[in-house]
């Protein structure tokens, strides 16, 4: 792939290792665990062999010991297309919340899901929920499906306007992305982080709802279908919504929230400021 000019891949699986298999030198019981971070170790070796150290990206679903050691990021897996807590979208940021505290400082999910199963469609209501989500997350990426023709895609005249928005509106958080992650490398802070890593209040213990991007930036999805005012918890602090200047104070608000706003807030005293002031949703960056 490398030598075909491929800039990267997903290197999906790892963790199927049959407990019967026949393994070169070790019992596959034993090597059961190991076998996700050799998957990515031999993913490591084949970029760092092609002399591609700082070209290539992939990223991992399995994971064991080492394996951060050797991938750039991991995702989610495969969440299915719909809004449920269980598995689809609702199931997201719990899963990106346990992973960073598990040391995996880089998460990210599918946007739309993968998994279409029995009556499940992804519409293009939720493909837009996703997308605004994962503008604030350190990769933007989308998946067809495991059914791509049973589920709408990036490129349907309802969402593609969209998507060209906040795919600007990712690029042009660059500079406090790469900020964000310059803590996980040096501090080991996850870029996806619990509100309680920065606010020792006692529903920012519970809250799997919400989730921190770095430290000056509180994102808020939605995370049910049809919905046109959004519950928000917001820590002690003075937070900016993103997008319409609004202020608030921490506590309790309910927010309009149509198709098209994202729902996020960045910190009034964030250096960062003239930045994010700088976004919008009409014309992108």
């Amino acid at each position: 792939m490398i030598a075909y000019g491929l800039s990267g891949w997903m290197a999906d699986f790892g963790e199927y290792l049959p407990t019967d298999s026949v393994v070169y030198g070790g019992d596959p019981r034993r090597l059961h665990n190991r076998w996700p971070s050799l998957w990515a170790k031999c993913c490591r070796e084949a970029v760092e062999e092609m002399g591609k150290g700082d070209e290539i990206f992939f990223f991992n679903r399995a994971a064991y010991g080492h394996t951060l050691k050797y991938t750039n990021s991991m995702w989610n897996g495969d969440q299915h297309v719909d809004y449920s807590d269980e598995h689809g979208l609702g199931s997201v940021i719990p899963a990106s919340l346990s992973l960073s505290c598990s040391g995996c400082g880089l998460v990210h999910s599918d946007i739309g899901g993968y998994t279409t199963v029995m009556f499940m469609r992804r519409d293009a209501e939720l493909l837009r929920r996703w997308s605004e989500m994962n503008i604030f997350t350190p990769v933007y990426r989308t998946h067809e499906g495991n059914r791509p023709k049973d589920n709408v895609q990036f490129d349907a005249p309802e969402v593609i306007e969209e998507f060209a928005t906040n795919s600007a509106l990712f690029a042009a958080l660059k500079p406090y992305r790469l900020h964000v992650n310059e803590e996980y490398y040096e501090k080991a802070l996850p870029t996806t982080r619990p509100l309680f890593f920065h606010f020792a209040e006692d529903e920012a213990y519970v809250n799997q709802r919400e989730f921190l991007f770095g430290r000056d930036v509180l994102v808020s999805p939605v995370l049910r279908p049809g919905e046109a005012q959004h519950d928000v918890y917001l820590p002690k602090e003075t937070w900016v919504q993103f997008f319409t200047g609004k202020e608030y104070e921490g506590g309790h608000y309910k927010v309009e929230s149509p198709l098209g706003l994202p729902i996020a807030f960045y910190r009034k005293s964030s250096e960062f400021k003239p930045l994010f002031e700088s976004l919008s949703v009409k014309k992108g960056a």
